[in-house]
């Protein structure tokens, strides 16, 4: 139940009695609320250990995507991150791409993620992402409108596709998280522990500072990263909502180190009355207020990020928690709710 997965339970309160169609489920791993709901799967969900290696039949997908039955239904949504868009909707029903990001691996991040694959899957990367992204370019075609969950994922969307899109952030429920009654001296980093994240950043510059850093996650780099830290670091792998309500609020700053399509962290450690240090691109650009509610800084390097966190003790007297959670309010889910209805019922009117 990570962002996308939340805005997927946002969309269906929003339309209680659609049906779910996903390549693999797996109902322990979802909200009480999702459980609830009609899913179906596509003939990924019967291969091989499927809920654990879906991504390893990636090249599987548009396949499985096309065989899916959606004759009968008026309106198709997609939720995008991955091949979701390529499904074949009935000729007269609407589809509607939500699009957290075209998929990174396969555009502007192929390199990278190319450099981190083992010998073999490097080997085979080339030719099968150029099926992957002739595909995808044509799948684009079947969506009737596109929505970009940032601004940045909006440009994504124009260079992969050549189409233009509507920006609605995600829900963020702001109304959970609180203030605290004292803060800490300890920095926080929340997010998985892989790669594009960037956790390795924010251990080496606080190994290098000396200052107490709180990493919560885990993920393929948590060994190495334990390795590396020096003793002013502490590692937790997961906290229960509560405490991790607590560690936001109690937290000197939240630091952020991904370039991400929008990026729900920040918007939670605002939430909390609590500034953010963030790589300054990408989605954090929608949410961050350089200079009032957080700092930035320009390059993902450990110089730049110790740099900002200098400059942060110097700026940390001037910072208002209550212009953070003011900043905030804009991503509720009732906004996200008005948003998306609109633009479904624009979308249907356009058509018409």
């Amino acid at each position: 139940m990570r962002g996308g997965e939340r805005v997927l339970e946002r969309i269906a309160r929003l339309y209680p009695d659609a049906d779910i169609f996903t390549h693999v489920y797996d109902p322990q791993a979802v909200s009480p609320e999702l459980r609830a709901r009609n899913v179906r799967t596509s003939f990924i969900a019967r291969l091989p250990r499927a809920t654990r290696l879906y991504q390893s039949y990636l090249p599987l997908m548009p396949m499985a995507l096309e065989q899916l039955d959606l004759r009968g239904y008026d309106l198709v949504i997609s939720s995008e991150s991955g091949p979701a868009k390529g499904v074949i909707a009935a000729p007269d029903a609407l589809h509607l791409c939500y699009c957290h990001s075209p998929m990174r691996y396969l555009w502007d991040q192929y390199p990278a993620y190319r450099e981190q694959a083992g010998f073999v899957r490097r080997a085979a990367m080339p030719l099968l992402t150029h099926y992957l992204r002739n595909w995808d370019t044509a799948s684009a075609s079947r969506v009737d409108h596109f929505i970009a969950n940032s601004r940045f994922i909006r440009r994504r969307i124009s260079r992969a596709w050549g189409r233009d899109s509507q920006v609605i952030h995600p829900p963020v429920p702001v109304e959970l998280y609180k203030t605290a009654d004292k803060v800490g001296d300890s920095y926080l980093w929340v997010g998985q522990l892989i790669a594009y994240k960037r956790p390795d950043l924010a251990v080496d510059a606080f190994t290098r500072l000396g200052l107490p850093l709180l990493v919560v996650g885990d993920g393929d780099m948590a060994a190495s990263l334990k390795r590396r830290a020096g003793p002013n670091i502490r590692f937790v792998a997961k906290l229960p909502f509560d405490r991790l309500r607590r560690a936001y609020a109690e937290a000197k700053a939240l630091v952020f180190t991904a370039e991400e399509d929008f990026g729900i962290v920040p918007v939670e450690a605002n939430a909390s009355g609590r500034p953010v240090i963030a790589y300054g691109r990408a989605g954090v650009l929608d949410s961050i207020l350089d200079g009032e509610t957080g700092l930035f800084f320009a390059e993902q390097t450990t110089d730049a990020l110790v740099d900002a966190v200098e400059r942060f003790e110097g700026w940390l007297p001037h910072f208002d928690p209550a212009t953070a959670i003011a900043n905030v309010q804009r991503f509720a889910p009732e906004r996200f709710d008005r948003e998306f209805l609109d633009a479904v019922r624009r979308a249907e009117s356009g058509r018409d």
